[in-house]
């Protein structure tokens, strides 16, 4: 998912996609093991955004 996806799915539905929602967590208790998997998950997304911005940072940087 692109970061421009990203940010329309949580402005669309006040959660990160996969997440459980405050109120399910709420509602139907939260399996650690799972929001742990998930949010192993999101860190790794976080790293694959990161790497690709600063790729992008660096041929800015070069072509000045």
């Amino acid at each position: 998912m692109s970061i421009g996806q990203l940010e329309n799915y949580v402005t669309a539905n006040k959660h990160l996609p996969n997440m459980p929602t405050a109120e399910q967590v709420e509602k139907e208790g939260a399996d650690l093991g799972e929001i742990n998997r998930v949010l192993v998950e999101k860190v790794e997304e976080l790293t694959l955004y990161i790497i690709e911005l600063n790729k992008r940072m660096e041929l800015l940087e070069a072509k000045k």
